[in-house]
């Protein structure tokens, strides 16, 4: 699943044991009621959001994840997950990295087309 939103705050990386780390993140989509998404990174993916920054507008891969978990008492809870598996700032065109401005592409007419033979 892709998401294309700004990125909206970005935590530190969280080692949770010696073998695993997840990172953070929160983007904003562009709606008309704008959605808060927390989105996850983990192991050697949390390096990738150092080259990100609040505000940069990226498109977001991702894959939802859940798991069962049952405490002490037998009582058993769900829990999900968005794990960002790639993540890449939107450019237009000429490769120029697009920040809050709309890109408009130029309007091509049927002279525009023609062959010149």
């Amino acid at each position: 699943m892709e998401l294309n939103a700004k990125i909206y705050s970005i935590s530190k990386t969280q080692k949770i044991s010696d073998s695993f780390s997840k990172r953070e993140f929160i983007v904003e989509t562009d709606e008309q009621f704008k959605q808060h998404i927390l989105l996850q990174v983990v192991k050697d993916k949390c390096a990738n959001l150092d080259q990100f920054k609040v505000g940069d507008n990226v498109t977001v891969s991702i894959n939802l994840k859940g798991r069962l978990w049952q405490n002490p008492q037998g009582d058993e809870k769900c829990f999900n997950t968005l794990e960002c598996w790639k993540i890449s700032k939107i450019t237009d065109a000429n490769n120029t990295e697009v920040n809050g401005a709309e890109v408009v592409k130029p309007i091509v007419t049927d002279t525009d087309t023609d062959v010149p033979f």
